[in-house]
């Protein structure tokens, strides 16, 4: 939690300062009571992202900025609504994805361990319980943490919430961008990419070296592909 501190801060935290906010997020991550059942009761056949958005955009109904917004706050104090509803959303956010990849890939059972941190949690109700893989999940949450620049997510999440939608609405718009195979999703479309490749050399029998490989390269682009 410290590189998320120094996002939000700019000020390099103190083990105490550490602690506080993984414990201000535990304490912030409970979902809304129909989050759960909503997502559990999605198509097997959704793709993880469109079921992303869908509960993110469920929890909506908690927006702190929203109720404040519809009771006349004066616009002087947005930002501190705002800020309230962005910490709910960075706690909510790793169950949302376990429920997502536990109920599509697994048995569905998520189990938490709050006496960890933001990570350490997060991995034990993907279903992994490995110190190493908690360090991984660190680093690469810290790689994608510093992500505000103008990218289509960035820009996205940064478009709907220049109309004063709620974080929760802003989020799920840069999500639906992420979602897109010239984003986010290029992630999934390289891995495709390399099994098609495994796969055709195995059916061939061609050796993997630099020549094949760039062969299979123009193969993808002149069949019009991506």
């Amino acid at each position: 939690m410290l590189f998320s501190r120094l996002l939000l801060t700019g000020e390099v935290p103190t083990p105490a300062q550490t602690a506080s906010l993984t414990a201000d997020l535990h304490a912030r991550s409970a979902l809304p009571a129909h989050v759960e059942p909503l997502l559990r009761s999605l198509p097997k056949d959704m793709h993880p992202m469109t079921a992303l958005s869908i509960g993110v955009t469920a929890c909506q109904t908690g927006s702190k900025f929203s109720a404040a917004y519809s009771a006349g706050a004066h616009k002087s104090t947005y930002w501190e609504h705002t800020y309230e509803d962005v910490l709910d959303v960075i706690a909510k956010l790793p169950e949302i994805a376990a429920i997502i990849y536990r109920t599509k890939y697994f048995d569905g059972v998520v189990t938490k361990d709050q006496s960890l941190d933001y990570s350490g949690n997060f991995c034990r109700m993907l279903g992994y319980n490995d110190s190493g893989f908690d360090e991984l999940m660190r680093l690469y949450m810290v790689i994608h943490s510093d992500h505000e620049g103008g990218n289509a997510s960035a820009h996205a999440t940064h478009l709907v919430g220049s109309t004063l939608s709620d974080p929760y609405l802003a989020y799920a718009g840069g999500l639906n961008a992420l979602a897109g195979p010239l984003h986010g999703l290029a992630n999934q479309e390289v891995l495709g990419w390399i099994q098609a490749l495994q796969a055709k050399f195995k059916a061939e029998g061609k050796a993997v070296t630099k020549e094949t490989i760039t062969e299979f390269g123009w193969e993808t682009l002149k069949s019009g592909k991506v």
